[in-house]
């Protein structure tokens, strides 16, 4: 948690969230072994918990736990009982339940046609719906999450066969979903028809590899193939590889944020680099929001620091380092006392008063969701002796929440929904603030045959949400019951 700030009577407590991570290999003889490296590379994503999955073809074997990678697999002999030569791998941020082990992935079941486990980056819209409906049939769930719905669905399919068992369940679901299934002697990888979230596809010596993104095939020494396509189903066994397709969407929209934000900038995704489309994005910001005037460029590292770059290189400014990140800061740490208001932000960045001290500093940001890190760094860099500080935010203000798959599902979590930009530049106490437009950063990303979400800035939902939604919405008949249960009724 982080300390609350209040502008209006209204709360924003924290930053941008990561989401989930997802990893499938099939046909090498270290499978797990390749995944735990795979889920380190894509630990970026999600740091609640992680876990594995592994198939000799006879039996699975599963190893989960909460935190980091490193931390779920620091006795190695978890790693060393996950047999086999196929394994699933999840990295976890919550975007729909609560931080529980029996919420960490890859979920595991058995059903009719035998052991089924399940990795899934995205969000699910109608899951309450279906959660509820299946259990007023009789179905018992083991977790909070919208992904276990899914393999419900599944087992309920009386097709021949998990790729079309799996085709049938997921044309009853909606939202985003990126997924890799593991059974007892094949893969099976999903990306959802709107393409929300990346899944590409790679080689390394016979063995096939999906990914969230390719910066997980450099650390293992595999090859990039090509991005699995939306709506399309790849079901990898000792036969090849079969494609099979969903239901094509009105449209392709691919999450914007992805570039801005998510992705690590050496990873290819919607087939482009994450760097170039960064840097792109960057330049753009410096042509339609210049700082006349400015001395340096500095970022707030690191998901900003390659969009800064090309704002330096764009308006003939020095890019220097003038915020340092702390990379060894866990995810949670006790608070000090209220009148240490800027700690949280002085545990994970100091500034370098050498390059800012007596200069008009522009601060390249990749978005404000809801305001107080930006703030509490705006105070530091003032502190440093800063003559002036420019804010240039490389994406469109987030006014509206997203429902598939980034944590702010609440509009009332966001600065820019109820606040203008002169607002939020006098709350952060700064000389100038400016957002990308959203013409111009549509612009910026890769053109071609796939469109892109932008729903969190123009309300423009390419899924139409029906009713309330929080990421809690699958507990709220446990906590009843619980509560019920505790006063005795």
């Amino acid at each position: 948690m982080s300390i609350p700030i209040q502008i209006d009577g209204m709360n924003f407590t924290s930053e941008l969230k990561e989401h989930c991570g997802v990893f499938a290999i099939y046909g090498h003889p270290r499978a797990a072994e390749l995944a735990y490296l795979g889920l380190y590379a894509l630990q970026h994503r999600g740091q609640e918990s992680a876990g594995i999955v592994s198939s000799d073809g006879k039996q699975t074997y599963r190893h989960v736990g909460l935190g980091l990678v490193a931390d779920v697999f620091r006795n190695p002999q978890n790693l060393k009982s996950l047999l086999g030569h196929l394994a699933i791998g999840h990295n976890r941020y919550s975007t729909t339940g609560s931080t529980l082990i029996a919420n960490a992935q890859p979920l595991a079941i058995n059903y009719h046609s035998g052991p089924l486990a399940i990795a899934h980056n995205g969000n699910l819209v109608n899951s309450l719906v279906l959660h509820s409906q299946l259990e007023a049939e009789g179905s018992i769930f083991q977790s909070t999450t919208d992904s276990e719905v899914i393999l419900h669905l599944i087992a309920r399919s009386r097709r021949e066969g998990l790729a079309n068992q799996i085709q049938e369940a997921l044309q009853i679901v909606e939202g985003a979903y990126s997924l890799v299934f593991l059974a007892q002697d094949r893969i099976v990888a999903v990306r959802d028809p709107h393409g929300f979230r990346p899944l590409c596809l790679g080689s390394k010596a016979g063995a096939v590899i999906v990914a969230s993104e390719s910066c997980a095939f450099d650390l293992i020494e595999a090859d990039y193939v090509r991005d699995v396509e939306p709506g399309e189903i790849i079901e990898i066994s000792s036969s090849g590889l079969r494609s099979y397709f969903l239901p094509p969407a009105k449209r392709v929209t691919q999450c914007i944020f992805e570039f801005i934000y998510f992705s690590r900038p050496d990873s290819r995704i919607f087939g482009e680099y994450v760097d170039k489309t960064r840097r792109k994005i960057g330049r753009a910001l410096a042509e339609e929001k210049p700082t006349p005037g400015a001395d340096i460029v500095i970022s707030v590292p690191d998901s900003s620091n390659t969009a800064a770059l090309g704002y330096a290189l764009r308006a003939g400014l020095p890019y220097e380092l003038g915020l340092i990140r702390n990379h060894y800061v866990g995810r949670t740490f006790i608070h000090p006392s209220p009148a240490m208001r800027d700690f949280s932000a002085r545990i994970k960045f100091n500034t370098v008063g050498g390059v800012l001290r007596g200069k008009k500093v522009v601060v390249v940001d990749d978005s404000i969701v809801r305001g107080t890190t930006l703030k509490k760094l705006t105070r530091m860099i003032r502190a440093a002796g800063a003559a002036e500080v420019h804010i240039r935010i490389s994406s469109p203000p987030v006014r509206y929440p997203c429902f598939y798959g980034m944590d702010f599902p609440r509009r009332e979590e966001l600065i820019a929904a109820y606040h203008d930009v002169e607002t939020i530049r006098e709350f952060l106490d700064v000389d100038s603030l400016e957002y990308l437009s959203v013409e111009k950063l549509l612009e910026a990303v890769p053109q071609g045959r796939c469109g892109y979400c932008t729903c969190c800035f123009t309300g423009d939902y390419p899924i139409k949400i029906n009713g309330a939604y929080d990421k809690f919405l699958h507990e709220h008949s446990a906590r009843v019951l619980e509560l019920n249960f505790s006063k005795g009724e």
